[in-house]
């Protein structure tokens, strides 16, 4: 059945496709920026493609994007709605929804695409670029200030505290390494290194000595009012004044819609994440995955720049395929 048009809930100029059953050379689960990216080179491709999003970026809490070349101080909403806009002129179709589950087709190549909605989509080939969830300490305030005075990236949001108190709470290997970043950015600096991310005794001395405030006791409240953030209370009572917290919280990759494909996996220091190549396929020969799906770590233009190799690697395989069947 021919797909019926129907206008999006969001606010956006793009006019989306509800689709009951189709069949597509690619689909994307996923419009941020990997998915759109490699979205709009597969369009460019002269595939048909389909992007099932939930709306709900990685990003969508902060105010403006930084460290983004040509769109420095944009909105993270103008890059996805331009995205989206750009991509659906070269035929790229959206529908608002969730990928429940990828699963081989029943019969022949390819893949079946169930939704949590209810429809099933067909294609020949999957990008997962679904992103993760991240998860933050169970402290008070925390939560209403995340992606303004609570913060994860130095580069995104280290420019605006420059020269102003800020903390780092250790919630990974990766707390001193925060440190390090944020010397020559803001100061003075105050490690909060209650829990298993402690520094090392030598480390503690190290950054002590080069002008770094380590406390042990815990964070136990966030002062001033959201979004702002005064200081932090801990829990001896101590108040110390900060202008933002910078901290890791928990990624967790948003791949529960492949699990039972048992694709391969590989350790990091951010856990087991979905084993990749360079160009973002796994171990399934019609399933690529880009962006912080399995780079939790990656900032706008890298999640672009992953999506920018995952859509040319799938439309060569397609392309590859074409030419075998049509030799035959």
């Amino acid at each position: 059945p021919r797909p019926t048009l129907t206008p999006h809930p969001h606010p956006t100029s793009v006019t989306y496709i509800r689709i009951v059953i189709d069949s597509y050379d690619a689909v994307i689960a996923g419009g941020g920026a990997a998915g759109l990216s490699a979205a709009l080179l597969l369009g460019r491709a002269r595939r048909r493609v389909l992007v099932i999003d939930d709306g709900a970026p990685r990003n969508q809490s902060a105010a403006h994007m930084h460290g983004v070349l040509g769109l420095e101080n944009a909105p993270p909403a103008e890059l996805l709605e331009r995205g989206r806009r750009e991509a659906a002129s070269y035929g790229v179709e959206f529908i608002d929804g969730h990928v429940a589950e990828v699963a081989d087709a029943a019969s022949g190549p390819g893949l079946a695409i169930h939704t949590v909605e209810g429809p099933t989509v067909h294609a020949r080939a999957f990008l997962l670029a679904t992103g993760v969830s991240d998860a933050l300490p169970d402290i008070p305030g925390l939560a209403e200030r995340w992606g303004t005075t609570v913060a994860h990236c130095p580069f995104c949001h280290g420019w605006e505290v420059r020269d102003q108190p800020v903390g780092v709470l250790a919630t990974s290997p990766f707390a001193t390494h925060q440190v390090e970043m944020l010397r020559s950015i803001a100061g003075p600096i105050t490690l909060f290194a209650d829990g298993e991310h402690a520094p090392a005794e030598g480390e503690r001395q190290q950054l002590e000595a080069a002008g770094v405030r380590v406390v042990d006791a815990p964070i136990t409240e966030l002062l001033g009012e959201a979004p702002q953030l005064r200081g932090v209370r801990t829990a001896d009572g101590a108040e110390v004044e900060l202008a933002a917290l910078f901290l890791l919280p928990a990624a967790r990759p948003n791949e529960d819609c492949v699990a039972g494909l048992e694709l391969a996996r590989a350790e990091s220091p951010m856990g087991s994440l979905l084993a990749v190549d360079q160009q973002g396929r796994t171990s399934h020969p019609r399933i690529w995955a880009a962006g912080n799906v399995v780079l939790p770590p990656a900032n706008v233009p890298m999640c672009v720049g992953a999506g920018a190799m995952a859509g040319p690697a799938i439309h060569g395989t397609l392309a590859h395929e074409d030419l075998t069947a049509a030799a035959h």
